[in-house]
């Protein structure tokens, strides 16, 4: 005797070794012995042969019409071999039995099962709204099918074309485009943004960062509203002239400084900050602009200002304007520069000139200093100030030899071409900034507490930096207390420094007093976005490092355009490889000389760390901003060679 049982949600056959009412052991068609409930049991037969049984059912099942054997159904729970009589016309054969069943069972829109072999018909309505799910469902299907198909052509569904940000960036995985971009996905082994640039969707590769970052943190745009500015009251205008010094492409300029000789032979050094705090007090519209975007973000060739151009025009320190600024004027010695003195006052200034650093830099430097070239504008006001940043850096416990300073890299991009230039960080011009900026953020930072206003500081302590609502020392500036309020242009927590700066000049009550949870809020913030936005300037200088490889590798070929004829014929890959200085930082981690890129190197041999090689570039991947590079030899090799 043989059976047909149910196991798993599928039918099986068996023949039947040993009936122990309750169970039974059987064998089934490849000899393989198992125990079965005799609940699960759904008929015994003995004709057709087991090895044909199931397959005799299952062919005679697939001719059983669905529809009319719905219709043969009666309004209540039924037994399959009942349907199978009521479907055949007459007592059904185990194999007539065996295929009703098998029907009742894979049509579950149409049969509910209720237990052992019974089965409800559906409802008109509710088989009605199933098939059309079920029709949907198998729309659906095969447009994600053809999604799929034509991916993997390289062809980009124009149903794409809105939702290209959405499955790049935050995909839905329940959609069905992510679903079949997925599938493509996992049969060509690429990436969807590879998959989706062999498709033409993505035609720039820096959108494709620049958008994502977009994405993430400006889902609104970049633009502005149009805001008024408050009226604030007049200042007194100052009667001093005052210079800026920054980079070419600055146009929020957020400091200048002045120069005067005091009539007791000391002088009187000015550090005139811009003050749009004026114009925009705490929870104003202009406020609430830049408290959402919290800081400037910088990336080569452009950036993202925190606030509106009209206000950054109202405020920046530009020559042969008179604006209003916040400054705090330190009297010297006249002989030796010992600061004897601080003032601040809220007051307009005339700027003079906006030196720049391109400009500047040339005539202002370490040799011009030594050998006393002062033939260039305000050299003589330069050179104090350069006098005056030595003794102020070794009062801090800095020493003034600047040979071990990093080097800083400017990004120039124009017409989609990148130059990379470098600086000598410790120039200067980079010190006599810096050490102003150090001065007046410190000083401010030691007033506000001791008229008891709380600030955002940053502090130092056992190499940690942090920010802090407590004036705290910075240890790696040798500095009581320091705070950030000498770019408020640029930088939200300026802003706020700025505001409570002002108000304690003005003996005014603070715009934020002690314990204001906006103030911890615009502290925590601005610390989170300030390392969000500085992660996403090194991220757009790693592309365009890689970008420039590019170019010195078309470069090369348009010099060589015989040799690179040569190796598209078959001539040796290497042939048109470019070839790069690079230096050892540890293990197969390396630098490249002359820009800012690190990476790892699979075939490097284990050389001391700053050991100078030569690399072969083989890949560049401006997608995932990563570069594939060969060994090629140590610098001492190839030029023994």
């Amino acid at each position: 005797m043989n059976i047909l049982y149910e196991e798993d949600g599928s039918f099986k056959v068996g023949s039947i070794m040993a009936d122990n009412t309750t169970s039974l052991q059987v064998e089934s068609v490849s000899g393989k012995r198992s125990k079965v409930k005799a609940a699960n049991v759904m008929l015994r037969f003995d004709q057709p042969a087991l090895d044909e049984f199931l397959a005799q059912a299952e062919a005679l099942a697939e001719t059983i019409e669905v529809d009319f054997l719905w219709e043969c159904c009666p309004p209540d729970e039924f037994g399959s071999e009942q349907i199978a009589a009521e479907y055949f016309g007459h007592a059904p054969s185990s194999l007539e039995a065996a295929a009703a069943l098998i029907r009742l069972h894979s049509a579950p829109i149409y049969f509910h099962k209720k237990g052992k072999g019974r089965y409800r018909a559906a409802p008109p309505d509710v088989l009605k709204a199933a098939l059309a799910g079920a029709e949907k469902k198998r729309q659906q299907l095969a447009l994600q099918a053809r999604y799929t198909e034509q991916l993997c052509r390289f062809e980009l569904p124009s149903e794409f074309a809105g939702h290209l940000a959405q499955l790049l960036y935050k995909p839905d995985r329940n959609t069905l485009e992510v679903k079949a971009l997925e599938a493509a996905c996992a049969a060509t082994h690429l990436s969807a943004a590879h998959l989706l640039q062999r498709c033409g969707a993505l035609p720039s590769t820096h959108d494709f960062h620049l958008q994502k970052f977009l994405f993430e943190h400006f889902p609104d745009g970049t633009g502005f509203p149009t805001i008024e500015l408050s009226a604030w009251d007049e200042l007194p205008l100052a009667g001093v002239n005052a210079f800026s010094i920054d980079d070419a492409t600055t146009t929020e300029i957020d400091d200048a400084f002045s120069v005067e000789k005091l009539a007791n032979g000391n002088w009187r050094i000015g550090v005139h900050i811009a003050a749009p705090t004026l114009g925009m007090p705490r929870d104003s519209a202009g406020d609430k602009l830049a408290a959402a975007r919290l800081s400037t973000v910088y990336m080569p060739g452009q950036k993202i200002t925190m606030l509106p151009d009209s206000v950054v025009q109202a405020f920046t320190l530009c020559a042969d304007r008179v604006c209003p600024a916040l400054s705090m004027y330190n009297e010297l010695d006249g002989e030796t520069l010992e600061i004897l003195g601080h003032e601040s006052r809220v007051e307009r200034i005339h700027i003079a000139a906006n030196l720049r650093h391109d400009t500047l830099e040339p005539l202002f430097n370490e040799e011009t200093l030594a050998a006393g070239k002062l033939d260039y504008p305000y050299a003589n006001e330069l050179t104090l100030l350069w006098n005056l940043a030595q003794k102020l850096e070794t009062v801090r416990g800095k020493p003034s030899d600047n040979s071990t300073q990093q080097v800083d890299y400017n990004f120039h991009v124009e017409d989609d071409r990148i130059s990379i230039t470098q600086r000598r960080r410790g120039s200067p011009i980079d010190k006599v900034v810096s050490e102003m900026m150090i001065l007046v953020n410190s000083e401010w930072g030691r007033h506000l507490a001791e008229h008891g206003f709380v600030g955002i500081y940053r502090t130092q302590q056992n190499g940690k930096v942090k920010m802090s609502t407590v004036a705290a020392p910075h240890q790696g500036l040798g500095v009581a207390q320091y705070m950030w309020s000498s770019s408020p242009l640029r930088r939200y927590v300026d802003l706020v420094n700025q505001r409570q700066i002002i108000a304690m000049l003005r003996d005014g009550e603070p715009p934020y007093p002690k314990n204001d949870t906006a103030l911890y809020a615009a502290m925590r913030d601005f610390d989170t976005m300030y390392t969000i936005y500085n992660d996403f300037q090194r991220h757009m200088e790693r592309y365009w490092c890689l970008r420039w490889l590019q170019q010195e590798q078309a470069n090369m070929e348009a010099l060589s355009p015989t040799l690179s004829r040569a190796a598209g014929e078959g001539a040796s890959a290497s042939l048109r490889e470019l070839v790069v200085n690079a230096v050892v930082l540890r293990e197969n981690l390396v630098k490249l000389t002359g820009i800012p890129l690190v990476f790892r190197v699979s075939s490097l041999p284990e050389l001391p760390a700053n050991t100078l090689v030569r690399l072969a570039i083989v890949s560049i991947d401006l997608l995932d901003v990563e570069v594939q590079a060969r060994f090629v030899a140590t610098i001492e090799e190839a030029a023994a060679c």
